[in-house]
């Protein structure tokens, strides 16, 4: 970015300052009590996000039989909902009074009330109570976490489809005016498939499901948009073209040695802070209802704990937009850190918060000698681009060349033609991991309707054409 000329930065706005977003952040497994949340929302009012996925914790709510205390998951929702974050729930766990083998589990992870009409009884009961108690603070419910994780306490997709028709109707029973969200799957393509034969959108008012990477060609923005494509399509196909779609938990580790998806990989910082701003924008060029980044804070993945052995549940899991350190019990302590993805996310919230329209900008790629590369521009078609224009005719350019996020690094130079729309529109190049605007040199802008060799790297940059964002001067 040296070329370039630092004239300003991006208004980094507050969650409460937004009126509407498509950008939302994890705050899960509060459920199993593995973190403050205290410690963490300052920091998520000062990230923009509208949107908090929450776990609602049947074992952590009814622990007499028939007596439900919300306290705790009263502060929680009141708390988002003050800094301007709406709060929406998945439906979940299990529950050791009717379920034996949550007894043993940790959280109760997983194991679903199938087996019993005690336990099919108790937890239409319990989702009635939990939508009544939350009537007019949350909305969306979203049915169970990852029924098709491969454990040996998962439903068939016949048994899904089953039991969420009897959740959705206890969720209205409940609150006629919240709509129901399923499958909430992240990988089995027939899984999916044998659910809806089996009826299960019919129940729904949206689908959601998660992305993290492929197993067999690892991480690609392809990947992910396959998963919004495959999900579009189902719900096409069985009679439910309009039918929303929530990528609804997708995030990447900042170090290699942590725990849960992708563990083990050579993960950093800063590639963790590139996986965020690619996989958000891929979503909402896509047109996800919203989109929600695992997660806030560093935690234990407590997945397959064991109950009374705290050891078996210091697994940690470094998706955290804020970083910490924990104690001898597993839980986060001190205060927390903001990483690299916290400051894209701020800025990414801010770029894309209001009203705008996801569409093609007339934009032309060409090739040109590029002095910076000894060698000719990248093609701008093997660019990952996304188009916005806001009501006011301001527009923006979302681009960045697709290396591999864990392998690569990029950067290289494109050169773009400009449409009649954009001509004599003020140009400003913004660097959306730090928020930075800048002017773009001389040579770039020296023909008209022509940028030549402009920047392009493996991180999302953005072209702006005129103010399509709040920004201010540095002096």
């Amino acid at each position: 970015m040296e070329r370039l000329t630092h004239i300003g930065s991006i208004i980094k706005k507050k969650s409460v300052d937004i009126k509407k977003s498509r950008i939302g952040l994890g705050f899960e497994k509060l459920d199993r009590d593995v973190f403050n949340p205290e410690d963490a929302y300052d920091f998520v009012a000062e990230s923009g996000v509208k949107w908090a996925r929450l776990q609602s914790g049947w074992q952590r709510t009814e622990k007499v039989k028939g007596v439900y205390d919300f306290a705790w998951l009263d502060s929680i929702v009141d708390r988002m909902i003050s800094i301007g974050v709406e709060p929406w729930l998945c439906l979940c766990y299990g529950n050791e009074l009717y379920s034996p083998a949550a007894k043993t589990i940790f959280g109760a992870v997983h194991v679903m009330p199938l087996h019993t009409e005690e336990e099919r009884t108790a937890w239409v009961n319990y989702v009635t109570a939990v939508t009544t108690h939350f009537k007019g603070r949350i909305h969306y419910y979203e049915v169970w976490n990852e029924p098709d994780a491969g454990t040996t306490y998962d439903p068939t997709a016949v048994q899904l489809a089953e039991f969420t028709a009897a959740t959705a109707k206890a969720c209205k029973t409940g609150d006629p005016t919240c709509e129901v969200l399923g499958l909430v799957t992240f990988e089995h393509n027939d899984f999916n498939e044998e659910a809806a034969r089996n009826g299960i959108l019919e129940h729904l008012d949206g689908v959601t499901y998660h992305a993290y990477y492929d197993p067999i060609n690892g991480i690609s923005d392809d990947f992910w948009k396959a998963r919004y494509n495959f999900y579009r399509e189902l719900c096409r196909s069985h009679g439910k073209p309009d039918m929303k779609i929530i990528q609804g938990e997708s995030g990447a580790q900042s170090r290699s040695d942590g725990w849960g998806s992708m563990y083990g990989a050579a993960w950093t910082k800063a590639k963790q802070a590139k996986y965020l701003l690619r996989h958000l924008i891929t979503d909402i060029g896509l047109g996800v209802e919203f989109t929600s980044y695992f997660s806030c804070v560093d935690m234990a993945e407590a997945l397959s704990g064991i109950v009374g052995d705290s050891a078996s549940y210091r697994d940690y899991g470094y998706f955290g937009v804020l970083g910490a350190n924990f104690n001898e019990d597993g839980r986060p302590i001190g205060t927390y850190s903001p990483k690299p993805s916290f400051y894209a996310l701020q800025t990414l919230t801010s770029v894309l918060a209001e009203d705008y329209e996801v569409c093609e900008l007339p934009l032309e790629g060409i090739v040109m000698e590029s002095r910076r590369l000894l060698d000719r521009d990248l093609v701008f078609n093997a660019c990952e681009h996304y188009g916005f224009r806001r009501e006011d005719g301001s527009c923006a350019l979302m681009y960045w060349k697709a290396a591999n996020i864990l392998s690569e690094t990029y950067e290289g130079t494109i050169s773009l033609r400009i449409g009649d729309e954009l001509a004599g529109k003020k140009i400003k190049l913004v660097d959306l991991l730090n928020g930075k605007v800048y002017d773009l040199s001389d040579t770039m802008t020296a023909e008209p309707g022509l940028l030549t060799n402009i920047p392009v790297m493996d991180v999302p940059l953005m072209l702006m054409f005129d103010d399509f964002c709040d920004w201010e001067r540095i002096n």
